[in-house]
């Protein structure tokens, strides 16, 4: 099930599901120990001898407060005649997470309305050893095992406290666990229990006829019984209220860093590029892991999840970040970087938050000899990222100790990790982690990360340095062209596998070949560029009603469809985006900027309610599949946004003036 409305602050992050179940607690990093394993927290209501969890019965609109990461959800239930608006919020600076609770009457009496919170803990991600007890002095229940520790408590207008609970064991001897004991309305105050245990508690209402009341749910985040204390007692002296105005503010701040001027772009791309910007933040670690995605259900199928920092996805994101103006979250990306980067001069496959190195399926042998198990486009684009970044802030401080160690070790390691003959890259896995060769995406962003070295030796004088990673991008460009085109089929290849007398090519189309002009340097307007990008928009292009852009030609990854003449695969965000982002590249006029619009409008109309972007959808029905959010697909539509920003007003300028007018 997808997962929607993170909410987080970069120690604690919170997913809920499409039926706004309470579904991952990631603490303390952002994508590293999963306090729940992704199992359902329960959340359910009783009035008048009714009780109903939330389900099928319930009307749901799952959405944010504009600009900020405080949900806005309206559930309605005409079965119990009551609607409830809920906020949740992880506080920016505390770990605090706070749920408001708004509930109206809807059939005309005074109602007494009772709200059930199921915790259903796996703490350091397994539920052997947990404990879950109810401390009087704070009128609260507390979850612990070592060194991680849960509060949760509540109030209503008259109380601080919850008013009832129940701790019992779940997963073991037939027990479902503590939910069930709420479903008359009532719970049976059992103090403590110990293994696999969860637990409920209560928070009651009195709501006058046609009216409102108001209720606070709150889980304090520690390490010990002291720290989650002192932040209860926080929440207590401040009242829990106070959390929801205060993030709100934060928020609207931190999303908008500095003007944009967004030329008239439809206001559906402006909403999701601001929300884009707030979901990447939730799936950023505070040591700088960008996490690729935080949905536990993708575990179900692989026995592991996307909850690691990838260098190329992080370094795209890190780019989209640059472009948005977030210098301090790029930096702590470049930073971790630094501190895993090989002394060889090559990044791993995968890490996990906390810097230690992630599980990989990349062997470290092949026909018996030994073999780096890299992805070479990773350590590239971080080259590559780096720059760009370079270029937005010119923090010279910031980027003075990586020089060496990070930069300049990185490059000469793409200078030699090559093929002495032909001087193409060496073989190493592709971006989408399936096959071992020399491929287009790879070979193009080592082109653009000896050109980002060969500018950082530029500006820093190391004029030696320059010609050399100048001449070596050039040596690799040119190779690229003499061995990866195919003069027969018209176009790039996706990959070219190494034989005795030169390469074999796969000639699929892919829509990762889009780095053919984005990376390598090649001019958007080459006749080989062009003749590449049409066959992708040909062949890839989903041929149903939901539309999009599939990943490559029979993509096995989720597979919904055989027609493979009409649904290629799944549309895929990041797919989409990059053919937008080369209808903005080889726009020679503001009226050919139209397309590519639509196609933006495309992702934001394909979004879920609440503007988290999914990996893929299905080709006929548009649900989400694969993990949701996916970090990658929010900054490449942001990335996007200023390709198109940029290049309209170097058109408009065209036009009106006859030259670009540069900025001072």
């Amino acid at each position: 099930m997808p997962r929607d409305l993170p909410v987080g602050n970069g120690r604690v992050l919170i997913n809920f599901d499409k039926e706004y179940n309470l579904r991952d607690i990631y603490y303390p990093h952002v994508g590293q120990e999963n306090q729940t394993r992704g199992h359902v927290n329960h959340f359910g209501v009783w009035a008048d001898g009714e009780f109903s969890w939330l389900g099928p019965e319930w009307q749901i609109e799952r959405h944010y407060m504009k600009e900020t990461l405080v949900t806005e959800v309206v559930l309605r239930n005409d079965k119990l005649g009551l609607q409830l608006t809920c906020h949740d919020v992880v506080d920016y600076a505390e770990d605090i997470y706070v749920r408001q609770v708004r509930v109206k009457d809807l059939r005309g009496h005074d109602r007494q309305v009772r709200l059930f919170f199921h915790h259903d803990f796996h703490i350091y991600e397994n539920e052997v050893g947990d404990t879950a007890y109810y401390h009087p002095p704070t009128e609260a229940v507390v979850h612990y095992k070592k060194y991680r520790w849960f509060l949760i408590s509540g109030s209503n207008a008259n109380k601080l406290g919850i008013d009832g609970w129940s701790c019992g064991n779940k997963e073991v001897n037939g027990c479902e666990g503590t939910w069930r004991d709420a479903e008359d309305g009532e719970l049976s105050g059992n103090p403590i229990s110990q293994g696999s245990v969860d637990s409920t508690v209560r928070v009651s209402l009195s709501v006058p006829a046609n009216g409102e009341e108001i209720a606070h749910y709150w889980m304090c985040f520690g390490k010990s019984f002291e720290d989650v204390h002192k932040l209860n007692s926080t929440v207590r002296e401040n009242g829990a209220h106070y959390y929801i105005p205060r993030n709100q503010n934060y928020w609207r701040l931190w999303v908008n860093p500095e003007p944009i001027d967004f030329q008239g772009l439809p206001s559906k791309i402006v909403d999701l590029y601001k929300r884009s910007l707030l979901v990447i933040r939730t799936q950023i670690d505070d040591d700088g892991a960008i996490i690729a995605a935080n949905d536990w259900d993708i575990a179900q199928f692989a026995r592991d999840t996307y909850s690691y920092m990838w260098p190329r996805d992080g370094a795209l994101v890190a780019y989209a970040l640059s472009r948005s103006g977030h210098r301090d979250l790029v930096e702590k990306f470049f930073n971790f970087c630094h501190s895993v980067i090989k002394p060889e001069g090559y990044l791993l496959h995968k890490y996990n938050p906390d810097k230690s190195l992630a599980s990989s399926w990349h062997p470290w042998a092949r026909d018996g000899k030994y073999e780096l198990p890299i992805q070479e486009d990773e350590t590239a684009l971080v080259i590559w990222s780096m720059w760009q970044s370079f270029r937005k802030f010119r923090n010279v401080e910031f980027m003075r100790p990586l020089f060496g160690s990070l930069l300049k070790n990185a490059a000469n390691f793409l200078v030699a990790f090559r093929d002495e003959k032909t001087k193409l890259p060496l073989p190493s896995h592709d971006l989408w982690e399936e096959r071992h060769g020399v491929h287009l995406f790879t070979v193009c962003s080592v082109i653009a990360g000896l050109q980002a070295a060969a500018n950082f030796a530029h500006a820093l004088g190391e004029m030696d340095d320059y010609h050399h990673y100048s001449q070596v991008a050039e040596e690799v460009q040119a190779a690229m062209v003499k061995y990866m085109w195919s003069e027969d089929h018209g176009r790039f290849c996706r990959m070219a596998t190494r034989t005795a007398d030169g390469y074999e090519l796969d000639m699929t189309i892919d829509a990762a070949m889009y780095a053919i002009f984005a990376f390598s340097g090649l001019s958007v307007f080459d006749t080989k560029v062009k003749d590449t990008m049409k066959a992708v928009r040909e062949r890839l292009w989903v041929k149903t009603d939901v539309g999009g852009m599939a990943r490559y030609e029979n993509d096995y990854y989720h597979q919904v469809s055989q027609d493979i003449g009409n649904v290629p695969g799944n549309p895929w965000f990041i797919c989409t985006i990059w053919l937008a982002n080369y209808g903005i590249a080889s726009a020679k006029e503001p009226e050919d900027l139209k397309e590519p619009v639509k196609m933006l409008e495309w992702v934001a109309d394909h979004a879920l309610p609440s503007g988290v972007l999914a990996e893929q959808v299905n080709p006929y029905t548009n649900e989400p599949l694969s993990v949701s959010p996916l970090t990658w697909s929010h900054a490449a539509f942001i990335t996007a946004v200023h390709e198109y920003l940029d290049k309209r007003k170097t058109l408009v300028s065209e036009a009106v003036f006859g030259h670009t007018i540069m900025p001072v």
